[in-house]
């Protein structure tokens, strides 16, 4: 262990000493949950954030779409 992640656990550990004993077992709990969690799963929860077009369309037929179903509107502000 490397000397920030001691100092890291001590900084913490102190924190939690003013915790009463239901929220240290919820934090236990987390804790133990987040260590379950596979790194595969990490990734791949990572990857599926970058939130691809759910279309089978080209990429030009969508902007195509898109630039045809604009609807602009003509108004004049009164100063």
């Amino acid at each position: 262990m490397t000397t920030v992640a001691k100092n890291i656990l001590n900084t913490y550990s102190k924190l939690f000493e003013g915790l009463d004993a239901i929220s240290k077992k919820e934090l236990i709990n987390r804790l133990s949950k987040s260590l379950d969690k596979s790194e595969s799963a990490k990734e791949k929860a990572f990857y599926k954030s970058f939130g691809a077009f759910p279309d089978e369309k080209p990429a030009e037929e969508i902007i195509h779409e898109i630039r045809t179903s604009r609807a602009f509107r003509q108004q004049d502000i009164n100063l």
